[in-house]
């Protein structure tokens, strides 16, 4: 039988060892504690430029014409400028930064002028309405577009002549030409964006008849050249 003495021995030789473990646990440093974890930021989507868009547009133009009558020598030079207004309408694909697209667009226009050639005879000119049908291409920096476009133009030009005599003849021409430009457009809402942008139409020179009792042969060589500055806000259909 194990005696007393010997399990009173093991009992005390346990407990030794258990506190000096336990003075061993208290003497390590403390456990570091984990570092903190940053917060996850949300990153608002890129702007997305595709899609159909509708919009419209005011602005100014500014036109140069020249009139040359081979026959009488009568010639005129002259600058003309008005008011602006009208719409359109387009599309956009874009591929990462780059956008590309079509756009067709139409101005009611105020550009006229007045002048007399060199034989006394009055002259009139007014640009009634100016449309583009053109191609753009594009860099997009998030909700910032910047574009150039280029293409086809398309001028209603009525022009008038009264003669020394108090004869008169007029003529309205449907010009074709060519056009190119550059702007700027932000989105600044969802699927609202504005534009600043400037075009060129380029419209070369045109035969003009206008004959009268006393000038029976007058027929100009008209040219006529527009530029057009406008600020437009455009609605893109979908996301």
């Amino acid at each position: 039988m194990i005696s007393r003495a010997l399990v009173a021995g093991c009992i005390v030789t346990a407990g030794t060892v258990a506190f000096a473990c336990s003075a061993q646990a208290a003497d390590l440093p403390a456990r570091p504690m984990p570092a903190p974890v940053a917060p996850v930021m949300y990153a608002p989507p890129v702007y997305n430029w595709s899609g159909i868009y509708v919009g419209g547009n005011l602005g100014g133009g500014f036109a140069s014409s020249s009139w040359s009558d081979a026959f009488t020598g009568a010639n005129d030079n002259f600058n003309k400028g008005g008011f602006i207004g009208g719409g359109q309408i387009g599309g956009n694909l874009q591929f990462n930064w780059l956008v590309v697209g079509v756009e067709g667009d139409f101005d009611w226009t105020g550009i006229k002028a007045g002048g007399t050639d060199s034989a006394g005879n009055a002259i009139n000119t007014n640009t009634q309405w100016t449309a583009t049908a053109t191609g753009r291409i594009g860099a997009a920096f998030d909700r910032l577009l910047v574009y150039g476009k280029g293409g086809v133009a398309f001028a209603d030009d009525k022009s008038s002549l009264n003669d020394t005599f108090g004869g008169s003849a007029s003529t309205n021409n449907t010009r074709t030409g060519w056009t190119a430009g550059v702007g700027l457009e932000y989105a600044f809402y969802q699927n609202w964006s504005a534009k600043l942008e400037y075009d060129y139409l380029g419209f070369g020179s045109q035969t003009l008849n206008l004959p009268t009792a006393a000038f029976p042969t007058y027929a100009s060589s008209a040219s006529l050249n527009v530029q057009e500055i406008k600020a437009g806000i455009n609605y893109k259909f979908g996301p």
